[in-house]
């Protein structure tokens, strides 16, 4: 049974929190950066989403994001597991200081799970929080805003 933060709602909009194993100082680099960004202009150009805001931290991403197709958590699913997928190839293929220690971290992270079989780049979870006013979008995004 699923516990914590839930879609309930998928037609509706919703604060949404995704964080890297280990609070992993990844977005560092620009060209992780761009692999989220990439993305997310894909995501709205081709799987319908609607982004009403997002700040990219070191280590999470939040978004204020709705799907046009009542499909959220299918949206989430697929944006997760392909910045994962290109996140870690990047990693696995490029030159970066980090690499051994960053890939040990995200082959370990699979232990406590079985669903990925040798790295797992995201937390499970997207600490997902239902837009249910005016007010509280307001809110989530002047948080959005001042982080940035």
């Amino acid at each position: 049974m699923k516990e914590g933060y839930i879609i309930r709602d998928q037609n509706k909009a919703h604060f949404i929190t995704a964080t890297v194993i280990d609070w992993i100082d990844v977005f560092t680099r620009q060209r992780y950066r761009d692999i989220i960004i990439d993305c997310l202009n894909f995501c709205i150009k081709n799987k319908g989403m609607i982004l009403y805001g997002y700040v990219l931290m070191s280590n999470h991403i939040h978004l204020i994001i709705q799907s046009e197709e009542g499909k959220l958590s299918d949206l989430i699913r697929d944006f997760k597991k392909f910045t994962a997928k290109t996140i870690l190839d990047t990693i696995l293929n490029e030159t970066e200081s980090r690499k051994e220690w960053m890939l040990e971290r995200f082959k370990l992270a699979t232990k406590s799970h079985n669903r990925n079989k040798k790295y797992q780049f995201w937390q499970y979870g997207n600490h997902a929080e239902e837009i249910y006013s005016h007010k509280f979008m307001w809110s989530k995004l002047d948080y959005i805003h001042l982080i940035q």
